[in-house]
């Protein structure tokens, strides 16, 4: 890709709605792919995407809006996908043109259900995507700061670092610092851990632990993250730093972290469904922790945090008996 390349971005939330804000900082324009024609129409005549951070403001003439996928991939070289990874895969149903020759950008912190693969895996192996071709757009950074255009921090990640610098170029503004990496695995994983932690961290919120538990927690969550990247892909990295460490404090601690929010309210006593419908946004770390548990049957990190979650979301298990039990393995 060259600072050039006409950029796609394939969904209608939140975080679409924030990185296509971050890009018309810098780009002529962009092909945005939303399934829903009714939110388009409404887009266009509001100037700003109806259902989500709504005070963003879009020069509409700048965006050629699309529900047709095939389009927008066509007309494109970088693909960025923003979707929830449980609708992916429904999403690229309607795709018949190939990937192959396309950047494919990550932003969706999650793991393709069934697949249990994180989505540059799922590219490579179902698409046929090269791994110089995928990169992955990770935090810390919350949508609605950056609606509000607060400075924000974002990790761009490819194992061609000179893509990831061309791509990080699009995103750097006044409100939007860059770092760059070649950890597409650790940095990808990352971002779906600290969505599962920061449930937990929710959860105990909702059952009334102070702020003293939540340090412990959060201290044992960025090693447990530590161990399980470190198995699954082995290389030297600093899990300190803002990709991984900085992501996991702010999914955590944020009034905005839809995970967080879902757990306070697992915590107080509402079932997932009920939480969910309440909640009208999907929390990642309710599908991923399933996959997470489900891919560690292999590796067998010792991830209490990540298995308290499990056994709180899918064995029925009682949050206040669970944490209870998590304590007694946190030091």
């Amino acid at each position: 890709m060259n600072k050039s390349s006409k950029i796609a971005i394939i969904g209608g939330g939140s975080w679409a709605t924030a990185i296509a804000k971050i890009l018309m900082e810098n780009v002529q324009g962009i092909n945005w792919y939303m399934r829903n024609p009714d939110t388009i129409s409404q887009f266009k005549q509001l100037s700003h995407n109806p259902r989500y951070i709504t005070g963003a403001e879009f020069d509409i003439n700048k965006i050629n809006f699309s529900d047709n996928i095939d389009e927008v991939i066509t007309n494109s070289d970088v693909i960025i996908f923003a979707i929830p990874s449980a609708f992916l895969k429904n999403a690229l149903k309607k795709l018949t043109v190939k990937l192959e020759d396309k950047f494919i950008v990550s932003a969706i912190k999650g793991i393709v259900p069934d697949e249990n693969m994180i989505i540059g895996e799922f590219f490579n192996a179902k698409y046929n995507v090269p791994f110089e071709n995928i990169g992955v757009i990770s935090g810390p950074c919350h949508a609605e700061e950056v609606a509000m255009e607060r400075l924000s921090y974002l990790t761009i990640a490819c194992q061609d670092t000179k893509k990831a610098r061309v791509l990080a170029l699009n995103l750097e503004c006044a409100y939007i610092k860059t770092t760059i990496s070649d950890d597409i695995y650790g940095t990808e994983y990352s971002a779906v851990l600290k969505n599962v932690i920061a449930i937990a961290a929710g959860i105990c919120h909702g059952l009334r632990y102070g702020d003293n538990f939540q340090a412990v927690l959060i201290s044992n969550a960025i090693q447990e993250i530590k161990r399980f990247v470190d198995t699954v892909h082995p290389i030297t990295r600093d899990i300190k730093s803002s990709a991984y460490l900085g992501d996991l404090l702010v999914t955590c601690y944020s009034q905005f972290s839809r995970n967080r929010t879902f757990g306070t309210m697992i915590g107080k006593g509402y079932t997932v469904k009920s939480a969910q419908l309440e909640m009208h946004m999907i929390a990642e770390g309710y599908y991923a922790v399933s996959c997470i548990k489900e891919i560690n049957d292999e590796y067998k990190v010792h991830m209490p945090i990540t298995m308290a979650v499990y056994n709180i979301l899918f064995e029925k298990i009682a949050p206040s008996i669970e944490i209870k039990l998590l304590t007694e393995d946190l030091r």
